[in-house]
């Protein structure tokens, strides 16, 4: 009960720009994870989907989200790296739908 109360205070104390920000660096993250898996994935995306994807997600003067999004398309590669098959089939089989549903693959 006090963890709820106190995640409460503080959800009330965040700004409005604050939130922005953690819901940037989340679409940066995910994006990240996504574009980072592209190449291990052997997908190919929509570039205008991508486009698309931002444009609705990211605020247009949210300078911070490219290095973001970079950094964890890096820290994506990265990880990658060192995959197991099993695990480079669980990886990619759920990059693959999330890609598609947002129409980034046909």
């Amino acid at each position: 009960m006090r963890v709820f109360a106190w995640t409460a205070v503080v959800a009330a104390m965040i700004s409005p720009a604050a939130a922005q920000d953690l819901q940037s660096m989340q679409v940066a993250t995910a994006l990240g994870s996504v574009i980072g898996s592209e190449e291990l994935c052997e997908l190919s995306y929509d570039q205008e989907a991508i486009a698309a994807y931002i444009e609705s997600k990211v605020s247009a003067d949210d300078m911070s989200f490219p290095s973001t999004l970079q950094m964890m398309v890096q820290a994506q590669q990265y990880q990658l790296t060192d995959m197991s098959e099993s695990a480079k089939t669980a990886h990619c089989t759920q990059i693959a739908r999330a890609a598609q549903s947002f129409n980034f693959i046909e």
